[in-house]
């Protein structure tokens, strides 16, 4: 392929614009979330270029719809629908029993946001759940697959939101402290950095990389807890921000696929580049917060996160 200058890429480069010139034939990739929103644009770049896409989701019948526009919007093969519910481990637990070959690309996209107060089955808040744990989980159980690509890549969907709290290792599930929305996303999404930040550490003697994103804003059906006078207010004032979902699923198609990102692992991205530390959030999008990116708390969540696993295992034996 071409040289290219990463540099050419920014907040208003496209998913397709990122990928020109890439060729993803004989590649595989999983798209978590691929019903709505970001997702069915990731995928459908994905596709686009060539790579054998999974559509992983809750919503078969959506994704059976979404695989077949895809499809016919590229011209190339209709990507796999396959069942996925991230805050259920058995179903984690059955979607990776299901899979077979190399994975060469998984990206972690689905996530909920600022969902009102509800736990799962095991205990666990729910925004925590499915943003983090099912996510783990899911890459934990690919772990093989990844490894066999040789060149694996994991991109997780975080957000600038994750500025609103560290990982709150003492609480996790706010069983001491009044639940906040906000507040659950916020740790969720810097558990979705510390994730990549991890398995950096832990996985890049076999050819594994993961790096975190924020796509930007994007009004999408994330927002829908959100109060409508808010939603509509926030609209209003942040208009020249707003990205397209073809523009806000850039920035994790150009972690998984650009060939000049090879070996770059356990970063945070926005706007197709790595984003600056910083003490807080700038006009709530950009920068990433130190506490994202500690490598202490880092391995304190990924040891977490396992005993989680496993005890949530052995109640269902």
């Amino acid at each position: 392929m071409p040289d290219r200058d990463l540099a050419a890429f920014g907040a208003r480069s496209t998913a397709d614009e990122v990928l020109e010139g890439v060729d993803l034939t004989g590649r595989t990739a999983i798209v978590t979330g691929a019903s709505s929103g970001i997702g069915v644009e990731t995928a459908r770049a994905l596709a686009g270029a060539g790579a054998t896409v999974t559509l992983a989701v809750r919503d078969t019948a959506a994704g059976e719809r979404v695989a077949a526009d895809i499809a016919r919007t590229t011209g190339g093969q209709h990507p796999v629908v396959s069942e996925l519910h991230l805050d259920q481990p058995a179903s984690v637990e059955d979607f990776t029993a299901r899979w077979s070959g190399p994975l060469d690309v998984l990206v972690a996209n689905a996530g909920v946001m600022d969902a009102p107060e509800a736990y799962t089955a095991a205990g666990w808040e729910s925004q925590f759940a499915t943003n983090h744990l099912g996510h783990f989980a899911l890459a934990l159980g690919l772990h093989d697959p990844l490894a066999a690509s040789g060149s694996a890549r994991i991109v997780s969907v975080s957000s600038s939101g994750h500025g609103g709290s560290p990982v709150v290792f003492d609480d996790l599930f706010f069983r001491r402290r009044r639940y906040e929305p906000g507040a659950a996303y916020a740790q969720s999404k810097t558990a979705n950095v510390l994730f990549a930040v991890a398995v950096g550490e832990r996985w890049a003697d076999v050819g594994v990389t993961a790096n975190a994103c924020m796509p930007g804003g994007i009004w999408t059906g994330l927002q829908k807890h959100w109060d409508p006078a808010v939603l509509a207010a926030t609209k209003l004032s942040a208009a020249d921000a707003v990205k397209t979902p073809e523009q806000g699923a850039a920035t994790s198609v150009l972690l998984a696929t650009a060939p000049e990102l090879a070996g770059v692992t356990g970063r945070y991205f926005e706007d197709c580049h790595e984003a600056a530390v910083t003490d807080r959030i700038v006009d709530g999008l950009h920068g990433v917060l130190p506490w994202a990116l500690d490598e202490d708390d880092a391995d304190r969540l990924w040891d977490v996160s396992l005993a989680l696993l496993d005890a949530e295992a052995r109640s269902r034996r």
